[in-house]
């Protein structure tokens, strides 16, 4: 099976990402697709395995396999834990719908680790543009305020909300150089101390709910073993109780 048609086939889940998901779009913006397909189960059985992720078939569309997103979202993966909150979901059928069921199960207090170390590489990246050309990217100085501040709402409400709100405005000032970069610092630097005081205080469990991911993706797994499958046939005899090579 070529990867696009898991894609075009097999897509629980998909959504539009970037800055059209966080109200920051403007009119020069693209529209980020990401998704979930669930690749079927007798794929596993053969030597190759089927992969993790595909990029593509569509321009900026980029697509996980099912497990490989669980468990990076299981590791509070920023990018993973705000797909599955996107407000633009382009489609869902039963089992993604299951897993949007279960958005809370994945998070934990690790979104402060998660989502503090990725904000420092951002801000040495910013940092040593500011040394080699003066200036930061800006467009990259919004997206690490946006971040900072999602992290901190949610480590203190246990809700994850990306779209930015009333925050629009100011953070798309920020994007057109608007705000000196002293001063950006400083907000960056206070967002940072108040996402580490609201761990401290936050809602969110020490840990995700592994065994409720787990047990989702066991029952998803068996389902789609059970489903008769073109490419798979031979399998078929197997999975409902016959022996290898009975039909």
């Amino acid at each position: 099976m070529r990867p696009e048609s898991l894609v075009d086939d097999h897509t629980i889940y998909a959504c539009v990402m970037g800055s059209r998901a966080f109200g920051l779009a403007t009119d020069g913006s693209d529209t980020d697709r990401r998704g979930v397909f669930l690749a079927p189960t007798p794929l596993f059985w053969r030597f190759e395995k089927p992969p993790t992720h595909v990029e593509g078939p569509a321009e900026e569309q980029f697509s996980w396999e099912l497990e490989r997103f669980c468990e990076l979202a299981l590791r509070a993966n920023p990018n993973i834990l705000e797909c599955l909150h996107s407000p633009l979901v382009e489609h869902a059928d039963a089992t993604g719908r299951e897993l949007l069921s279960l958005r809370e199960a994945f998070l934990s207090r690790k979104v402060h680790e998660t989502f503090t170390r990725y904000a420092h590489g951002q801000r040495r990246r910013l940092d040593a543009d500011v040394r080699s050309h003066g200036a930061p990217r800006w467009k990259h100085a919004m997206h690490l305020l946006r971040l900072l501040s999602t992290a901190r709402d949610l480590l203190r409400t246990g809700t994850l909300t990306i779209d930015v709100g009333e925050e629009r405005e100011p953070l798309l000032a920020v994007k057109r150089g608007e705000v000196p970069w002293p001063e950006v610092e400083v907000r960056m630097t206070r967002l940072a101390r108040e996402a580490e005081e609201a761990t401290r205080r936050s809602p969110l469990p020490e840990e995700p709910d592994r065994r409720r991911i787990e047990d989702f993706l066991i029952r998803t797994r068996r389902a789609s073993a059970l489903q008769p499958d073109p490419y798979d046939e031979a399998v078929q005899g197997v999975v409902r109780g016959g022996g290898v090579g009975q039909r």
